[in-house]
């Protein structure tokens, strides 16, 4: 997509002296010199302690469109089973032999989302530091911006001794929900810089941002939002925070983008810009490529394509990604042909289905709670998660490393898969046990 601008909110540069005045204030950003407030452009130009501004713009989950065909888990032959033998993902990383190490004890993972479901069996969610960053008045540690954050939160810490459902990665992190989406709506990149700000001063070891918006002009307002982004994730990790970010699922080269040219819904050229992706190719960034297999559980004996080979729309490029991690992949075809087990290459994890109070114009009005089921998505949005919960772990057990050095360990301990373009990879396919 390209990003969408807002005309009633505003992310404002300040003098750093006396503070804002005359502005309707909806975040402060302590420590980098920037807010964002509510307002109009005129009210803006004649307010004191404004240094620069920008719109404020939307950010959205992209998800592949294969995960609107995968059904949920209770629709298959294994409810009623374990289901860590589907977790491709999890066997592909070892999870098993990371957890005779550590399992995440000591560590704190924020996930910056649609919210994360502390209702959910198979998670458990610190509901006291949760935020609601929207200002709907949904609350946090629930579902009410949608099911996305709550399968990324368990793929970082779904529980593994309760003898249900699935495994995450880091079962015994601190998992907090900072919530940016509202039901139906984008985030504002505003409460997204917020969010990160606020998981820095609760002490998160990682926060996980599946989430983007590409291709995003580098010029004109561009300057002004790589700057308040790379201003707010450099402090961010100065304060010991990994932020684990998704690198998009356009199959984009971001390495060679140098000229976008979107096109409007009647297929016409608009005009071309310099593009760059938000918020992967920010300053500090663990940006995080797709990787997933085929043939797994279903199909003639054997896989088509291992579980460390790119997914079919993972953004690359050799500088702009650092790491594969698995997301999932699909065959197309056998997707469009409803052949029985395809998902079986996406990743499966929790879920949390909202369910909303809706006016006479099917507006919400409320949230009302959520489903709590297991589902199979892909996405570079799944494997950023991966990658979160392998901080938590190296951390856990290098209690005084820096968010550097963290991100060192994991980047050292991964390769390139042999015969796979390292364009794909960065450092390489995640390893967390070599990293442990």
């Amino acid at each position: 997509m390209v990003a969408g601008t807002r005309t009633d909110r505003f992310i404002v540069e300040t003098t750093g002296r006396r503070g804002l005045q005359g502005l309707d204030v909806v975040h402060e950003m302590p420590g980098v010199d920037f807010a964002v407030v509510r307002g109009s452009e005129s009210e803006l130009e004649d307010a004191r302690g404004v240094k620069g501004y920008a719109p404020d713009i939307e950010i959205e989950l992209v998800e592949p469109d294969v995960n609107e065909e995968a059904p949920t888990v209770e629709e298959t032959s294994v409810e009623d089973e374990p289901y860590y033998p589907l977790q491709w993902d999890k066997q592909a990383l070892d999870i098993p032999d990371a957890h005779e190490t550590t399992k995440g004890e000591g560590t704190r993972v924020a996930i910056i989302d649609t919210g994360v479901a502390a209702g959910h069996p198979d998670l458990e969610v610190n509901e006291e530091l949760s935020r609601n960053f929207t200002g709907d008045g949904f609350g946090a540690a629930n579902a009410a911006g949608g099911y996305h954050g709550t399968h990324v939160g368990g793929i970082v810490a779904a529980q593994t001794d309760n003898d249900m459902g699935v495994a995450g990665t880091a079962p015994e992190t601190d998992l907090v929900d900072c919530r940016v989406f509202s039901p139906e709506s984008l985030a504002s990149f505003g409460d997204i810089l917020a969010a990160v700000l606020y998981s820095a001063e609760i002490g998160a070891d990682a926060a996980n941002l599946s989430l983007g918006a590409y291709p995003v002009a580098r010029n004109g307002y561009g300057e002004f939002y790589g700057k308040v982004l790379n201003r707010t994730m450099t402090y961010a990790n100065k304060e010991g925070t990994l932020l684990v970010i998704a690198a998009g699922n356009d199959s984009a080269d971001l390495q060679h983008d140098g000229r976008v040219c979107p096109e409007d819904e009647e297929g016409n050229i608009e005009e071309c810009f310099a593009a760059i992706s938000l918020p992967n190719e920010g300053a500090q960034a663990l940006s995080v490529s797709a990787t997933g297999p085929i043939g797994f559980r279903w199909g003639d004996e054997g896989l088509e394509a291992p579980p460390e080979s790119p997914a079919f729309y993972t953004n690359y490029g050799t500088n702009a990604v650092d790491i594969g991690a698995p997301g999932g992949d699909a065959d197309l075809d056998a997707s469009d042909n409803e052949v029985p087990g395809w998902y079986y290459d996406l990743v499966l994890n929790t879920i949390a289905v909202p369910e909303y109070e809706r006016d006479d114009d099917d507006t919400v009005t409320d949230y009302l709670g959520a489903a709590y089921t297991y589902d199979w998505l892909a996405g570079t949005s799944m494997a950023a998660p991966q990658v979160a919960g392998a901080a938590a772990l190296v951390k856990s057990v290098n209690p005084d490393y820096t968010a550097n050095q963290v991100e060192s360990a994991l980047k050292r301990a991964a390769d390139v898969p042999d015969g796979y373009d390292k364009a794909y990879y960065g450092s390489g396919f995640l390893n967390i046990v070599d990293a442990l």
